[in-house]
């Protein structure tokens, strides 16, 4: 099995499979938004939003880790992991270890003092993986978000 590697704006077509895959997995079939054109804009170019690393197994890629750089009013600088995905053919090979390896390699790299991210509280082999790594799964903390219509909302009662 290769090494992760960074992604390339030729892999964003496999990467936007693989989070379609994701969110047929996490039951969210008809979430995804993004498009091939907005994951080419963003990660790419002289300001991207995003760092992509993929993992190749046989000249194909089955999985990817997407980070990028937040604040924290705590800590600093931190590193997020919005979404570490490995195919489903390809699960327990592996993949996320080394995927997993890549960020934490990356945020040492970069000097950021955390990397964070959010696995849903049913994922229980996600929670077991990321556990057995020493990661702290917070589970007294609770995802807030607003979505696009929740900001239009907002907005009109201001």
């Amino acid at each position: 099995m290769n090494q992760p590697r960074l992604a390339t704006i030729e892999d964003m077509p496999r990467v936007l499979e693989l989070i379609n895959e994701l969110a047929i997995f996490e039951k969210e079939p008809d979430a995804v938004e993004v498009t091939l054109s907005d994951l080419e804009k963003d990660g790419f170019g002289t300001n991207p939003k995003f760092v992509c690393f993929v993992l190749e197994v046989d000249a194909s890629v089955e999985g990817i880790a997407l980070v990028y750089r937040r604040y924290s009013t705590w800590k600093g600088e931190v590193l997020h992991l919005e979404d570490l995905i490995v195919s489903e053919k390809t699960r327990g090979k592996g993949l996320g270890t080394k995927l997993l390896d890549a960020v934490v390699k990356y945020a040492k790299e970069i000097g950021v003092k955390r990397v964070s991210w959010e696995v849903l509280d049913w994922n229980e082999p996600a929670i077991k993986f990321y556990e057995s790594k020493g990661a702290n799964v917070m589970r007294d903390w609770d995802v807030v978000q607003l979505d696009q219509n929740g900001i239009e909302n907002y907005l009109k009662n201001i």
